[in-house]
Order: C-alpha cells, then structure tokens, then sequence
C-alpha cells in the first residue's frame, strides 16, 4: 500500500487549502498557461496525489506554482515529494511552463556540482529557439499582474534597489574576470533573495514590474556567464527564464535584449539562420523603439552580425550604419538602463569587425577591431580585450601576417590572465590551430605564443 505523499499533505495543510480549494487554484494557473489538458482536474485528483498518485506532464510544475501563490513564497517539485523533470529537455525550455517554478528548478540544478555538471553538458537546444506567438506576451503580462496580488513578504523601492546594485557589481566581475568567476554566486542570489522578491506583495504594479525587470536582468546575467563559460544548455535556461521575467514585467527593451543575446550565442554556435530570427526578433517593433538609443545600437549591431553570417552584406552595412547613427545620438543623461553600460565605441567597433570579418572584407575588419582595442578601458573590461585581441591576431595570421598576428596574440595572452571565459579559451585554441603548420620551422616568437596559449589552456583542462 502507498503511505502517501506526506511532503504534498503538509505544504496543503500549512496553505490552509482544502483539496478542492487546491484544484481551484491549480485549474486558475493551468488557465494561464494555456495547459488545457488539465482542465477537468479537481478535488479528486489532487486528493489522489496526496494518496500517491504522481501527477503527469506539466501538473507538477502548475500544482508549484498554485501553492506558491497562496503561500507567498516558491515551492518547489522536492519540498511536495515530486520528482523533478530533466531540464535538459524540451519541456522545461517551453514558453509555456511557468516562469518561477522554472527559475527555482534551474537554480537547484545549477548550485549543485553533480547535477549541473550533467546539465552542463547536455545538448544546446534548437527546438528551444522557436519564438513563441503574439499571443503569448499578452497572457504573460497578465499572469505578471496576478503575481502581485499572491502573498509574502511587502517588497520596496530600495529592494529593487539592491538588486540593481547586484546586478552592476556582478557585471563589472564578468567584464573583467570573465563567466567562470561569481557564477554560483549570481545563481544563489537570483534564486534565493530574488525570487522571494518575486513572490512577494507589491503596493503598485509600477514597482511589481520593475523588480521583475530587475529580476530579468539578473537572470540574463546568469545566462551571459555561463554562455561565456562554454555553458551553452545552462546558459539557454537562464536566457528563457529571462525573457519569460521580461514579458510579465511587460517590458519589450528587456526582452529585446535577451533575444540579442541569445542571437550572438547562435552566431557563436554556427546556427545562423536561428540567430537571424532570434536578431530579427530583437528589433522588431516596440523591443526596438521602447530601447535607449545606447540599447538600440546594441541590438542592432548584432542584428547586423546575423545578416552577416547569413551572407546579406548589404543589409548588414545597412543594419550597421543604423546602429553606429543610435550609438551617436546615446548621451550621458539619457535615462538608460544600467545593463548597458558596457556599450560604446569599443563594443561597437568590436561588433562591426566581427560583421566585416564574416563578410569577407579583411581589411575592414582589421581596422575596426584595432579602433576597438584603442578605445576600449581594458582594465574594466579585460575579458572581451582578450577577445578582441585574439580576433585582429586571427584576421592578420589569414593574411599571411605572422609575425604580426603572433605579437598581437601575445597582448592578448597578457590580457588572459586570471581571466576564466570560455571564449577565450576559444581564442587560445585557435592561435593553437593556425600556428600549427608554423611548429616546425623553430621561429622563436611561434614557439612562445604557441606555448603560452597550451599553458592558458591547460590551466582549464
């Protein structure tokens, strides 16, 4: 006989609910979610989970989230005795499974190191990358507004704050170290402080949308490091959370903003009709014109790398005018979000070498990775300096410019130290592979840059 499912009886006791009462509430957030599959659940059901019976599909996930609401903060699929769901599959990646109960179940994944090794290296997604309808932002905005109404702890101006204040101390690590350093740290605060936050009560909707902004960023954060990190599944959870935060806090800026980022990690991945669509999608209509003239720029200098690696030249020189016009018109009293600070003249020229590079004009983009390592602070931003570095040594080794290639390689092997990013252990590996035919001829300067990139890299074997 089952002994039933103690875990599940006493979170239902504590909410006060009855089993009626829970498949009430369950049926409320099923709705939402357009899970129209369970909509004959009732008292019966839920009277059965609690004798043993596991729930199937997303009902663990909407059961979660019915409770969370009438108890004010996140419950998850252990504290109620049910197994957690692989998230390496497509079901957790849905645009429709809910947005906490996902965030909670990722970061539970993430801050344990066996369980987020396996997540770690599970696959990257494609299916995940199909855009949901236009009717789903609508539904999640509203889905946002009933968020505010649940119970829990009476959250501030000054909590959303602290957040903010966070989310800039945590950036400026990742621009220097690189998303290998205060990873798990920006996952233990996102998922514990954050989203108590993001079960509490709010005195006006205004507030409730700017924590979940707030929360968005966060989450985006989290992605961005671990996509930096060679994390690419990791990264793809968090990038969806992000956006699912951004469409309930009925911010399309936000939204836009995780879609480019999501485009530079296809590009990255050599998907590239994907990130044209996830690009595309990143200016398209308000996520573009609800943008700061810095943001905008942003978006569109990627927009103008997908067109790039899909080989529409002339459009991506269009794309690429525009954006360096909005970079033009940012000022420093423009009321622009603080997950911009990073975009100038730097990021920009970054940017458009990779878009000329991937376009075939060598020359070009020589040119403008160099403005770029000019202009750029390195001592703030020292990760994509290594980058950047690595790219102009690769563009001037295809030239036949060793030499050259070799003593730019050797800045950025400079720049590389105590620097942990996937991507510039890509870099490093690449100065590897064209200095390959090179090994032989015992030319003192290819031997040393070859050396220290096997050393950079054997520091992360």
């Amino acid at each position: 006989m089952r002994s039933g499912n103690t875990k599940l009886a006493s979170v239902i006791t504590e909410a006060g609910m009855s089993h009626a009462e829970v498949a009430r509430a369950f049926l409320r957030v099923a709705q939402e979610c357009n899970a129209q599959e369970f909509a004959g659940v009732g008292r019966s059901h839920v009277s059965h989970w609690v004798a043993g019976s596991k729930p199937s599909g997303r009902a663990p996930m909407l059961l979660c989230e019915a409770l969370s609401r009438k108890l004010g903060r996140v419950v998850t699929l252990d504290e109620i005795g049910l197994p957690s769901p692989s998230l390496s599959s497509k079901d957790m990646l849905g645009w429709r499974v809910d947005t906490l109960a996902a965030l909670t179940e990722i970061g539970r994944v993430d801050v344990d190191a066996e369980r987020r090794r396996v997540l770690s290296t599970a696959a990257y997604s494609l299916a995940a990358l199909a855009l949901p309808s236009e009717r789903w932002w609508p539904r999640m905005v509203e889905r946002g507004r009933a968020r505010g109404a649940a119970g829990g702890m009476t959250v501030s101006r000054g909590d959303v704050e602290a957040v903010h204040d966070m989310m800039s101390l945590f950036s400026r690590v990742d621009q220097r170290r690189g998303g290998g350093h205060a990873r798990s740290a920006v996952v233990q605060y996102l998922t514990s402080d954050v989203t108590s936050y993001l079960c509490g009560r709010y005195p006006d909707d205004s507030l409730r949308r700017d924590m979940f902004t707030a929360a968005s960023e966060l989450s985006y954060l989290a992605g961005w490091m671990a996509f930096d990190n060679g994390e690419h599944n990791v990264a793809q959870h968090y990038f969806n959370v992000a956006v699912k935060l951004a469409a309930e806090a009925d911010n399309p800026a936000m939204a836009g903003h995780v879609l480019r980022a999501m485009a530079h990690q296809a590009i990255d991945l050599g998907h590239q009709k994907r990130a044209l669509n996830l690009a595309s999608a990143s200016v398209d209509g308000e996520r573009y014109e609800a943008a700061s003239p810095r943001e905008r720029a942003l978006l569109g200098v990627v927009y103008a790398r997908a067109l790039a690696v899909n080989g529409e030249g002339q459009s991506a020189a269009r794309a690429l005018l525009r954006a360096e016009d909005d970079l033009a018109t940012a000022t420093s009293g423009d009321d622009e979000p603080g997950r911009v600070f990073f975009f100038g003249e730097a990021s920009l020229a970054h940017e458009t070498a990779c878009a000329l590079r991937d376009t075939g004009d060598a020359a070009g983009a020589t040119a403008q990775f160099l403005r770029s390592v000019k202009t750029r602070k390195a001592s703030a931003f020292t990760r994509t300096h290594a980058v950047t570095l690595g790219y102009l040594g690769a563009v001037q080794a295809k030239q036949g410019e060793i030499e050259e290639a070799c003593t730019t390689w050797s800045r950025a092997l400079d720049a590389m130290e105590g620097v942990r990013s996937g991507r510039t252990r890509q870099v490093a590996a690449e100065m590897r592979a064209i200095l390959s035919p090179y090994r032989r001829r015992s030319v003192r300067r290819v031997q040393d840059v070859d050396t220290r990139a096997k050393n950079y890299l054997s520091t992360f074997a």
